[in-house]
């Protein structure tokens, strides 16, 4: 019996070292920029204190966090995920974690989003969700971040005659050497289909969900961390977007609603509004006249800037009925922070360069701290304001 209980008792004293000296390497590991591997945590659970100071200024969108979370995300590079919005796909999972998102039309009048990911998700495990396929626009803004890119296939690999050379976005994927995840290429269970995650059936095209830990894992083991496997880092040539505190009450605006329909075709499922919340110096987002909600969160999406990018819109260049737009160049845009509408202009020399958005002075704006949504239109689209 005493040999039993002191056998009981060295191997609880063992146990707890082991999983003690576990819990220290990952941790330390976090605080530098050479991490093994990024922290694993329960889906949707923060794994940093609420009260800590938040004094760390993400480049992304300016939004400040916690050290703790800085630390996690030197680690990283940006994360760049391809979200549909189906009207059955709804409501999305994971958006509002998101520092920057991209919003422009798929095929048939249907938008989709590309939810680009860093500071945000550093103290979380998310379930993406529904990820869909890659377009060639959106390989276009997926370069400014030299990002990770997750999707479930996409237009055109190189050797298919029936796409739009200019609309292959598999084959321009590997031409410029993206960071690619695609689904189709990545293990089980990175990413997964969920046909349970709605509380109405829906398609198999509108159930895979990806992980944020997962896919930064794996990540890991392409040697895309922060650095490449060359050891460039994926700020090396990255601009930031210039960035300003809250305004004071007195220097609110009053601009408040924003109201556009992307295609003529779906005015009702497809019509985007914002509505300007004072109190939190917000957007908040309807999507087909119904509050637009994240599933992870059960919040409304809301946004600090919200940017209206007009470009030229090709429609149906193929079989396939693929879009086109112009990414680079320059073209009149319209922001809106602090319940003001700015009219002004955006330029990008080259797929590479960052998008910068200038008011009707040539200056350079500057985003209030927090989430942008860029909304990519067509240049004749009516905005109501």
């Amino acid at each position: 019996m005493k040999n039993n209980k002191l056998v009981f008792i060295i191997g609880s004293v063992l146990l707890y070292l082991v999983s003690t000296g576990i819990s220290y390497a990952i941790f330390t590991s976090v605080g530098g920029k050479t991490a093994s591997k990024p922290i694993t945590t329960p889906t949707g659970k923060s794994i940093v204190d609420p009260s800590l100071p938040k004094t760390e200024v993400c480049p992304l969108n300016g939004a400040k966090f916690t050290e703790m979370e800085r630390k996690i995300w030197e680690t990283r590079r940006p994360l760049a995920i391809m979200i549909e919005n189906h009207e059955e796909a709804r409501p999305q999972s994971g958006l509002s974690y998101a520092d920057i998102i991209y919003e422009a039309i798929a095929e048939g009048g249907i938008t989709r989003f590309m939810a680009v990911n860093y500071c945000g998700i550093a103290a979380y495990n998310i379930g993406l969700a529904p990820v869909r396929s890659a377009r060639t626009y959106y390989v276009d803004w997926v370069s400014e971040y030299d990002a990770l890119y997750n999707h479930v296939g996409g237009a055109g690999n190189c050797n298919d005659d029936t796409v739009d050379p200019r609309a292959k976005a598999l084959c321009q994927i590997q031409k410029y050497d993206i960071k690619d995840m695609d689904q189709f290429n990545i293990p089980f269970p990175t990413c997964t289909r969920n046909y349970d995650r709605l509380d109405h059936e829906v398609a198999t095209e509108h159930t895979m969900v990806c992980y944020s830990d997962k896919l930064y894992e794996l990540a890991v083991k392409r040697n895309w961390t922060n650095v490449d496997a060359d050891g460039v880092s994926w700020d090396a040539d990255f601009k930031p977007w210039k960035f300003k505190d809250e305004p004071k009450e007195n220097e609110k605006g009053t601009t408040a609603s924003i109201a556009f329909v992307f295609s003529g075709n779906f005015t009702d499922q497809y019509a985007v509004q914002w509505k300007y919340d004072a109190v939190s110096n917000t957007y908040k987002r309807f999507n087909g006249s119904q509050e637009h909600t994240d599933l992870e969160t059960k919040q409304q999406l809301a946004a600090k800037n919200v940017v209206i990018q007009f470009a030229k819109e090709t429609v149906g260049v193929d079989e396939h009925g693929h879009m086109l737009y112009g990414t680079i160049g320059t073209g009149k845009a319209m922001i809106f922070q602090d319940g003001k509408a700015i009219t002004g202009t955006w330029k990008k020399a080259t797929r590479t360069d960052r998008t910068v958005f200038y008011d009707d002075k040539g200056k350079e704006v500057e985003f209030v701290r927090g989430q942008i949504w860029i909304e990519v239109v067509a240049l004749d689209t009516q905005i109501k304001y």
